[in-house]
């Protein structure tokens, strides 16, 4: 079944095929082309169409709250860059239009003890069926290595079993979000548990079943889909599941497994203040080891300071938008 049905389908695969070549994911690319595609088939129109006014109107019509609508039409301006380059527009009619004004946006923060309770509902829940065993177990080192080292959901579905180096006690990760690979030291706990996930797999699969470190009971590649089913089951066993509100000019989030990455970096700012240590000092190192391009990404993490101060800026927003 094809992605795209207006006459930009071809230009669209190839643009697809063109950022993949660079390193980027294909998943966000998708959902923002089409609604440009179904767009363009519903109205009907043609290159003539392709105005700053079509487009105006086209943002109009989104039923998105501004960050997701942002987010598309950013997009979107680089596949028409990409367009002008292939000579087929002769210039950008997004390049004038100024991005809406967005929520402020404040995430979701598990504190150390809840970040504990989730990773034990997780082991709790895991199913000794030899149908779902080595599943349940890849999943909960995901979460693991999200919680203690700040891994992002796609970096550890993407692990192979020769980028986890026990002897060094590192794991290598390649092809990050930002284009760069990095090595980094793990925990000694993190460690144990991988340790024992490869023993484990010798129960279900010979050594050269599969190359990826956390798989399917068959060998398959662990998918976005499972693990966010056991994540959401491990929040509802331990009461967590929260809804995202909306409060005024403020998207609180719910929780989510970047969630655990976003904890990790929160909480390890938070102790290395509690040992009287500087913060911004800090950022460049954790930047490194988080896998961020630039650390001035890092400080977003020092909006929130902790699980308690996020706690009670939705407190403080709730009265406030009661009347209280």
């Amino acid at each position: 079944m094809k992605r795209f049905k207006s006459f930009l389908a071809e230009q669209m695969e190839d643009f697809i095929k063109y950022r993949l070549q660079l390193g980027y994911s294909d998943s966000v690319m998708v959902y923002c082309l089409q609604l440009l595609d179904r767009h363009v088939v519903e109205k009907k129109v043609t290159w003539a169409s392709f105005d700053p006014l079509f487009f105006i109107k086209f943002r109009a019509d989104l039923d998105h709250e501004n960050r997701s609508i942002n987010m598309s039409f950013r997009m979107i301006k680089i596949f028409l860059n990409y367009l002008i380059r292939k000579d087929l527009i002769l210039e950008n009619p997004l390049q004038e239009i100024t991005q809406l004004q967005e929520n402020q946006v404040i995430p979701f923060i598990f504190s150390p003890k809840e970040t504990d309770l989730f990773l034990n509902a997780v082991i709790k829940l895991m199913r000794t069926t030899e149908r779902f065993y080595l599943s349940d177990f890849s999943a909960y080192i995901a979460f693991l290595l999200m919680a203690r080292c700040g891994l992002r959901s796609s970096e550890t579905l993407n692990l192979l079993k020769t980028h986890y180096r026990p002897e060094e006690r590192t794991i290598y990760i390649e092809k990050t979000k930002f284009r760069k690979d990095r090595l980094i030291p793990i925990p000694k706990a993190v460690a144990y548990e991988i340790n024992n996930l490869l023993n484990v797999r010798l129960s279900f699969l010979d050594e050269d079943d599969s190359i990826f470190l956390l798989v399917k009971v068959k060998g398959g590649k662990l998918i976005r889909i499972f693990i966010n089913r056991r994540f959401k089951k491990a929040l509802t066993y331990i009461n967590l599941d929260q809804p995202r509100k909306v409060i005024g000019a403020t998207n609180f989030s719910g929780p989510s497994h970047h969630s655990l990455r976003h904890s990790f970096a929160v909480n390890t700012l938070k102790r290395i203040k509690q040992q009287g240590k500087s913060c911004q000092n800090a950022l460049p190192v954790l930047a490194v080891y988080m896998g961020h391009s630039k650390y001035k990404y890092t400080t977003h993490y020092l909006k929130v300071l902790d699980a308690e101060h996020r706690g009670q800026m939705l407190n403080f927003s709730m009265s406030t938008s009661e009347g209280v």
